[in-house]
């Protein structure tokens, strides 16, 4: 088997490998085969997949041993129904535990088969193959998976570590834009908590990012697997270094549950947050004004978001509170202290979040 890279992801509950590169996906079942014990394998993914990169290319990740169960996709949809259902399915098909579940998709995809997979009988062998650019830089690595409740994003589910990724760039040829431009907002995060040079690089070729040539994506997708596979050997559950990736999530989280998971792409909400947090680490953290315009203008620049919703400061914040990333009841944030630096566990007082919100909401009602 040939990779372009192989990059190791060594999490104390379980070590595997992330393999990259065009072609990837096709190695899947023979991927499967190595990892497994002769079990059958269920493949986990969407119609809306299916439909994108062609029912054939999933047919054949499984091998001749596979199963394949579909379902519902959507934000909206990630939820304890649509497990029990997967569940219901695996049953049904004879699954046991010597089966791999494949979940070829996003970033719904990957939560929800995961989650699936770490509830299944206790536990069954995972692969993920994810198929959007905020899954292959980030959601399918690090064994984060879950659904979400109406109180909140997330709120269900449990750090499952898959036995081994494979990233195909290729995937996304038929990726739409506005789904592949919210993952770029996830690179930008990236370069904004601990790669200064990946920020620059964004900066300075946006425009071939944003063309997906394949260069631009050589560099940016590895740097970022690479990023996520050492903040997750370092800190699996999230007890401290891992609280970075969260930078632009607390509100960028609330922006989603408040609007029902319907009007923002998960990676547009993250780049409102991150938005949000460059505000706020000028006046809490003492962000340079510099970094944060480089911030805000790389931001602003990969696309139009979606207009931000009508919520008051309260309603807002009742949103956040029900965020796990909460302590207490009190409200914690990632804020930068300069591109490529980020300080973690920062307490904003309501009044604060409230007016950043209100000046946000103000600022960019003038623009349109």
């Amino acid at each position: 088997m040939k990779f372009a890279k192989t990059m190791m992801v060594r999490a104390p509950s379980k070590r595997y490998a992330v393999y990259y590169g065009r072609g990837a996906a096709r190695q899947c079942a023979e991927i499967s085969a190595k990892l497994g014990s002769g079990g059958r394998v269920f493949l986990l993914s969407s119609r809306n997949v299916a439909k994108r990169i062609g029912r054939n290319t999933v047919r054949r990740m499984g091998g001749t041993n596979r199963r394949i169960i579909l379902f519902d996709d959507r934000e909206t949809a990630k939820n304890l129904t649509t497990v029990e259902k997967i569940c219901r399915a695996l049953v049904t098909a004879g699954a046991d535990r010597r089966s791999t579940i494949v979940a070829v998709g996003g970033g719904v995809v990957g939560d929800v088969a995961g989650f699936a997979a770490a509830s299944f009988l206790r536990g069954v062998r995972l692969i993920h193959v994810p198929t959007t650019l905020v899954a292959q830089v980030d959601s399918a690595i690090g064994g984060k998976t879950g659904v979400n409740l109406p109180e909140g994003k997330n709120l269900v589910g449990a750090f499952y570590q898959p036995d081994a990724v494979l990233v195909d760039p290729s995937l996304m040829r038929t990726l739409p834009d506005r789904e592949y431009r919210s993952g770029l907002f996830e690179v930008m995060k990236y370069g904004i908590i601990g790669d200064a040079e990946l920020f620059r690089y964004c900066e300075g070729h946006l425009t071939k990012l944003l063309r997906r040539e394949p260069r631009a994506l050589d560099y940016i997708i590895p740097r970022c697997i690479a990023a996520k596979a050492r903040i997750t050997a370092a800190d699996e559950l999230e007890s401290g270094l891992r609280e970075t990736l969260n930078f632009g999530h607390t509100f960028g989280h609330a922006l989603e549950s408040a609007t029902g998971y319907s009007k923002f792409r998960h990676g547009e909400a993250v780049g409102w947050g991150m938005i949000a947090a460059t505000l706020l680490g000028v006046v809490l953290t003492k962000l340079p004004p510099m970094d944060a315009a480089r911030i805000v203008r790389l931001v602003r620049s990969v696309g139009a978001l979606p207009d931000l919703p009508k919520l008051s400061g309260q309603r807002l914040l009742a949103a956040m509170r029900s965020d796990k990333k909460s302590r207490g009841g009190r409200l914690r944030f990632v804020l930068p202290l300069k591109i490529g630096h980020v300080r973690t566990g920062v307490e904003v007082p309501d009044e604060i979040i409230s007016l950043a919100w209100n000046e946000l909401s103000r600022v960019e009602g003038g623009r349109r």
